[in-house]
């Protein structure tokens, strides 16, 4: 199967998780989050912001509006979009009650009364039609067996004249220095992984064609950079993705699916060291942002 194959199911039809794309009444396919939610994962979420991960949106956000954050994590982005739009409400959805727990206790911890934070689902959004002005979604499309769904079913919600918002990375895209055998094989781990879990890495490079497939009234995209290159930042970025490639969910399905052996990993999570601790150490990251109106 290549790359792209998952992606064209047609919406409406049964897929190899035996479940139907939404076509206005959706079934949940029960996707298999790649990266889990071990310590190391939400180490990096929490360092999210909307200055540094929501950039392309906020000049379009303005006081009063009634926004829904879809996939929210433990809630750091979330609660920047709150803070901006106040006193209009902003509903956060995540399907582990773990990660509920935590997006809602940085909402009280930064006295967000517009902010509340419940279990859902993207593929079956418990809310009205045109019931949002913005509807936002952070590394959500590339873990989604179904992304053209997941958009659907955000555009429903979202009112006319409104704003969905998605911003997705593109593993493919990401460049790092210096070379390293072992930081082509993550690439290669990883994808695999994704890719057993029916998502795609290379995220970015689709959302345009997934918004085209639904028929926006207008989409656009733009792309845009996170880049790790001082001791500082090597050294974090390096040490998540370790822990990540030895102790996460990537980790297990890798030595589950027989995608890599234990072995590898190690020489994965030693070449992330490797590269943390090199004085010219590079690594950027591609993302690209949809930014669609109903």
């Amino acid at each position: 199967m290549s790359a792209d194959d998952h992606l064209t199911d047609t919406p409406g039809t049964a897929t190899a998780h035996g479940r139907a794309s939404s076509t206005g009444q959706a079934a949940t396919p029960g996707d298999t989050y790649t990266h889990g939610h071990h310590e190391a994962v939400l180490q990096s979420h929490r360092a999210r912001t909307a200055q540094n991960s929501a950039q392309y949106l906020l000049d379009r956000l303005a006081p009063g509006q009634r926004l829904l954050d879809v996939g929210c994590g433990p809630g750091t982005i979330t609660a920047d979009l709150a803070a901006i739009v106040a006193p209009g409400e902003v509903v956060a959805i995540e399907r582990e009650q773990s990660v509920v727990d935590e997006a809602a206790a940085v909402a009280t911890e930064r006295g967000l009364a517009n902010l509340r934070v419940e279990l859902g689902d993207v593929y079956e959004l418990a809310y009205d039609d045109a019931s949002f002005d913005i509807v936002h979604a952070h590394q959500v499309l590339q873990h989604l067996s179904d992304p053209v769904a997941a958009l659907r079913e955000m555009r429903r919600v979202t009112r006319p004249g409104g704003v969905v918002a998605a911003r997705d990375a593109d593993y493919a895209g990401m460049v790092w220095y210096p070379a390293d055998p072992r930081l082509d094989l993550w690439m290669e781990i990883y994808s695999a992984v994704a890719r057993s879990n029916r998502a795609e890495p290379d995220a970015g490079r689709h959302l345009l064609a997934w918004a085209n497939r639904i028929g926006f009234s207008s989409a656009a995209v733009t792309a845009s950079v996170w880049c790790y290159t001082d001791e500082d930042t090597r050294q974090w970025w390096g040490s998540t993705w370790a822990a990540r490639m030895t102790r996460s969910a990537v980790a297990e399905q890798a030595l589950a699916e027989g995608i890599a052996t234990a072995d590898e990993l190690e020489a994965v999570a030693d070449g992330f060291r490797a590269w943390a601790d090199h004085p010219d150490g590079f690594f950027s990251i591609l993302h690209a942002e949809l930014i669609a109106t109903p």
